[in-house]
């Protein structure tokens, strides 16, 4: 694949995933320092890993979960939370992932995540009602 194919194919699974609102804030964002940045997620995370077809997305959304509890990203995990929830992964499956990484990952890092999906969820719900 050439890189102009993997970046429009990066594209769609970006937002796909995180949403057109994300994406388009993201791509406002851009300065001449962050460009090759986006440019390299677009193309390589979502591009080259987020497309291929050997899992599916909700698969990798709860992996890249669990990763995000194991290296302690809380700001990435919220992002990537709000993600899963579009895509169809359930709150339970969230909940099985922060268990399992209490065990893996430790508890501190499970129990800052369990805070973190709270929060995002209530933000969710409190939208949902108004």
């Amino acid at each position: 694949m050439d890189e102009r194919k993997r970046y429009e194919e990066g594209m769609k699974a970006r937002r796909a995933v995180l949403g057109d609102a994300h994406v388009d804030r993201a791509q406002k964002n851009r300065t001449a320092f962050n460009e090759p940045f986006q440019d390299l997620i677009t193309r390589y995370a979502w591009g080259e890993i987020w497309s291929r077809p050997g899992l599916p997305r909700k698969t990798r959304s709860l992996l890249t979960l669990s990763m995000l509890v194991a290296l302690n990203r809380d700001q990435e995990l919220r992002m990537h939370l709000k993600a899963a929830l579009s895509i169809g992964v359930t709150r339970e499956e969230i909940q099985e992932v922060f268990l399992q990484a209490a065990i893996y990952c430790g508890v501190p890092a499970a129990n800052s995540a369990f805070h973190a999906a709270e929060e995002v969820f209530e933000r969710l719900d409190s939208k949902k009602t108004k």
